[in-house]
């Protein structure tokens, strides 16, 4: 699988990604618990340590996106490292909180759900011992974050550890420009704007794709969409745009998306929201 295909359906690769680690996760755990049990006859039934680490883990699953959002608004840079630490540090309060209350919940319903009762224990003590492996947890998927996308970035030939751009303007000011100034493996790069295929969000970056190469834009979407002409070039989703001259076939979908197929053989999401500007363009 090249990069390029890769970053085409992204997406479905991390959410599968993320999917597989919390099910080796609660496989792990539980197996753990298991043999504790019976190594030192507890007595508990099998299902009860399966429940413990699965409430767990899927509550952190579904709170998962709440550490993407508060890391888009709160971003770690190296400019202000001490201040994104501090602020996520006080995050993982509210973040623990809601996971407790979340797995205690499940635990409950399912223990009555078996005739039972579930006994958390003793509310201030058990809140601190849970506060201090959700302070791990949550800095360990922070860190998982930030190596992929290191690792992302590095593929891509942009080698900031936090996501530091390099130093310099963003982009060239010339309106329309027939040339967009690119640094990529601290070398810079002319990049032919009618070259470019389409273009996609990474972070603080946008992807041009030219042919089979990737070259990361420090700017945003919207500014380099409102700098591009607007003949070539249609924007057809909140993360994506493509170039008109590369559009091999239009698929429609169901849910009243659609899905742009480029003459590269590469497959472009449309929005909904986009798709009517898209379809004025092709007029």
């Amino acid at each position: 699988m090249t990069l390029q295909s890769y970053l085409s359906r992204r997406r479905v690769f991390e959410v599968g990604f993320w999917g597989l680690f919390f099910l080796v996760q609660w496989m792990a755990q539980s197996a753990v618990v298991l043999m504790e049990n019976a190594r030192l006859n507890l007595g508990f039934a099998p299902w009860m340590p399966l429940l413990w680490e699965g409430s767990s883990l899927a509550v952190q699953a579904a709170l998962l996106p709440v550490v993407l959002h508060w890391d888009s608004r709160f971003p770690i840079r190296t400019g202000g490292l001490k201040r994104g630490l501090a602020i996520h540090a006080l995050l993982t309060v509210p973040w623990s909180l809601i996971h407790v209350l979340g797995m205690v919940a499940i635990r409950e319903l399912a223990y009555g759900l078996q005739d039972s009762s579930y006994d958390f224990g003793h509310w201030p003590s058990e809140l601190f011992y849970e506060y201090l492996k959700d302070f791990r947890a949550y800095a360990g998927y922070l860190s998982l974050i930030y190596l992929y996308r290191f690792i992302l970035l590095r593929l891509q030939g942009e080698a900031s550890l936090l996501g530091r751009p390099d130093e310099g303007e963003p982009v060239e000011s010339v309106e329309r420009p027939e040339r967009l100034l690119v640094k990529k493996f601290g070398k810079e790069f002319l990049v032919n704007v009618k070259d470019i295929e389409w273009a996609e969000v990474a972070g603080n970056y946008v992807n041009l794709h030219v042919g089979n190469r990737i070259y990361p834009l420090r700017d945003t979407l919207s500014n380099l969409y409102r700098r591009l002409d607007p003949d070539k070039f249609v924007r057809v989703h909140r993360s994506y745009l493509v170039n008109l001259d590369s559009v091999a076939e239009i698929e429609p979908l169901e849910t009243g998306d659609a899905r742009i197929h480029l003459t590269s053989r590469i497959q472009v999401p449309v929005s909904r929201r986009y798709r009517e500007s898209l379809r004025n363009c092709l007029a």
